[in-house]
């Protein structure tokens, strides 16, 4: 504690240059920065995330977790420029990140904490001479390109070593105070807080620490940003902190699956969670990733195996989705690291796949309608005498969303497979029928229908695992080709 009053008077003293810091950043590297983002928050039927105006916000997240300590800043700006050119919104990235940065260096051979303290970071002079300074640039780039970052104060190895590198460094003193630092330093930026990093609590010891982090983010940034808990596989924060008041939102990490029941079902089942708080999946299963770590039986997923959870999470409540490249989260560089869990291809690569791409259809084509008054209803969907095929399992699950006004609704469908809907979803009469194509983002029309009864409907690709989405609109509303346009409320 003795140390306290003097990383005080440096948060002060950095607080007070950030600005000045940022602006000689642009001379002397060359980064863009553009107008502040706006800042977020949660909306009034705290279902979803809006812009301070009440603007609908769509988090599509990337995984990049070493982003901060594995990338220069070319690799940075490369990524970076790949990924808003895609339309992602938010980029998931880690400060003391899991692969051994505590003991190690950055790409410039710096390091995050002096003696591994996290009271102390290890902050020099001048620019470009630390790690914080990297940091810095790569959120300012991040925001100049209209990505907000998902910032991760820690990895859970650092006060939680279940497995990982560790070592266990925090505790309810220190993690205040880190961040203190970090709220203060970041208090300008496009950032939302994301505590914890991929692992349970299991003590009084560990809650401690989470809400003494959150305690001093507060404190640093003044309330300024949005902060949620990243959990381990298979779990949601609200399993630990759905009550606790700093906790904004709930982020789900359903995993490496590609299952619907057990994993991403779970995302619905946090939406009926009370208090009412928006929910998201932070993780699921990354493009080219061993399907549940058991490549021998179940193989390596393709983008069609992230095309389902982006739309049966989102369909299932969730009000934004994440995607992940099994290269691209530890920026994969045979020349530089060993593998982890045998990506395919170098990152540079990696952010070619094309799940990357897809998932910004998934946003056009639910911001191209009302988006705050959307809601999950399956019930949109009639189930057939045999329920395994319609609405499915397994992989093969149908979901359905609609706005709860009845002027619109969605059936996802994965395989080609015919099946009805209860057509007085839409109030009124006819109805515009669209099928939407989750991997080009095009439509097509169908037709128009009374709002009355059941009626069957045939995906383009009969009997083929190829997904699509059925479009139902009230024609009174005239809302364009789905996916084009954005509707402000």
């Amino acid at each position: 504690m003795t140390k306290l009053p003097l990383q005080i008077k440096q948060t002060l003293r950095l607080h007070l240059v950030v600005r000045l810091l940022l602006l000689t950043l642009i001379l002397v590297t060359g980064a863009a920065f553009a107008a502040p983002l706006p800042k977020l928050k949660v909306s009034d039927n705290h279902r979803f995330l809006v812009t301070e105006s009440g603007q609908p916000f769509f988090w599509l997240g990337d995984t990049a977790w070493e982003l901060f300590h594995r990338s220069s800043r070319e690799d940075a700006d490369r990524y970076l420029a790949d990924r808003a050119k895609k339309g992602f919104t938010v980029i998931q990235a880690v400060a003391l990140a899991e692969m051994d940065d505590l003991n190690g260096r950055n790409f410039y051979g710096h390091r995050a904490l002096c003696d591994k303290d996290p009271t102390r970071p290890d902050v020099k002079d001048g620019l470009q001479n630390d790690y914080w300074d990297h940091v810095d640039y790569v959120v300012a780039k991040a925001n100049s390109l209209g990505l907000y970052v998902a910032f991760l104060p820690t990895w859970g190895d650092k006060w939680n070593k279940k497995w990982g590198v560790g070592p266990e460094i925090f505790n309810a003193t220190n993690a205040e105070t880190y961040g203190r630092w970090l709220g203060a330093r970041y208090r300008d930026a496009g950032v939302v807080w994301v505590l914890g990093g991929d692992r349970p609590i299991e003590n009084d010891d560990q809650r401690e620490v989470i809400r003494a982090m959150a305690r001093g983010l507060r404190e640093g940034d003044g309330g300024a940003h949005l902060i949620t808990f990243h959990p381990p596989g298979g779990h949601g924060s609200a399993e630990w902190w759905q009550g606790e008041d700093w906790l904004d939102f709930n982020m789900r990490q359903n995993g490496h699956v590609a299952e619907f029941t057990g994993r991403y079902d779970q995302t619905h089942a946090d939406y009926e969670r009370t208090p009412i708080k928006p929910v998201l999946d932070g993780e699921p299963i990354y493009e080219d990733h061993p399907i549940s770590f058991k490549a021998p039986e179940l193989g390596i997923s393709l983008a069609s195996d992230v095309r389902r959870p982006l739309y049966w999470d989102l369909f299932g409540g969730a009000c934004g989705h994440t995607y992940g490249h099994q290269a691209v989260w530890q920026f994969f560089d045979p020349k530089r690291f060993e593998p982890i869990n045998a990506p395919l291809m170098p990152w540079f690569e990696a952010i070619n796949q094309p799940g990357a791409a897809q998932m910004q259809h998934a946003k056009n084509l639910l911001l191209s309608r009302p988006f705050l008054t959307r809601v999950p209803d399956d019930s949109v969907i009639v189930t057939d005498t045999v329920s395994n095929s319609i609405p499915g399992a397994g992989r093969y699950r149908f979901v359905a969303t609609r706005d709860s006004e009845g002027t619109y609704a969605m059936v996802y469908a994965p395989v080609g497979r015919t099946f009805k809907v209860r057509m007085e979803a839409i109030k009124n009469s006819p109805v515009k029928a669209w099928w939407f194509n989750p991997r080009d983002g095009k439509a097509i029309l169908i037709g128009k229908f009374d709002n009355k009864g059941e009626r069957k409907f045939i995906p383009p690709d009969v009997g083929e695992t190829l997904d699509w989405v059925l479009e139902l609109d009230a024609a009174a509303k005239h809302y364009p080709r789905p996916g084009t346009g954005i509707f402000a409320k």
